[in-house]
């Protein structure tokens, strides 16, 4: 990690929502979530907050042997957003604790609030991890 990932960064990432990140979408092989309507699917906006994080921190690690893991989100999905429309997410680094690194993070839709809540990540050595990971299937 570079000195520079500090708490007090901020970061504003925009994302336009396509007719493939609706709830139909999201279990492609459930009827129960193809009959639902298309809004932005819950799953999809908690990726889209993870997105907004790994962002806002990339250029203070050394990408891309230093990554992310997010380990904890708390987002209420408090607002349904249709195709087409553009989310504004304001990212907040609260807190950098050694590898844990604490979020705070709110997102609107141009129209309403769609969540605010907090997130948590864990800087990660790919090749190290990868290769711990690797080790998990034979033991399954």
């Amino acid at each position: 990690m570079k000195p520079t990932l500090q708490a007090g960064l901020r970061h504003q990432f925009r994302y336009t929502v396509p007719d493939n990140k609706t709830v139909p979408h999201l279990y492609p092989e459930s009827e129960s979530f193809r009959q639902m309507p298309e809004v932005l699917a819950t799953g999809f906006m908690v990726g889209l907050m993870e997105w907004a994080c790994i962002e806002a921190i990339k250029p203070h690690l050394d990408w891309p042997q230093e990554q992310s893991l997010g380990t904890l989100v708390n987002f209420p999905h408090l607002a349904a957003t249709p195709p087409g429309l553009t989310i504004t997410v304001d990212v907040t680094l609260d807190r950098v604790d050694g590898r844990r690194l604490q979020f705070s993070v709110v997102a609107h839709d141009g129209v309403d609030r769609i969540t605010e809540g907090s997130h948590e990540r864990v800087v990660i050595d790919r090749e190290k991890f990868v290769s711990r990971i690797a080790g998990k299937t034979p033991r399954a």
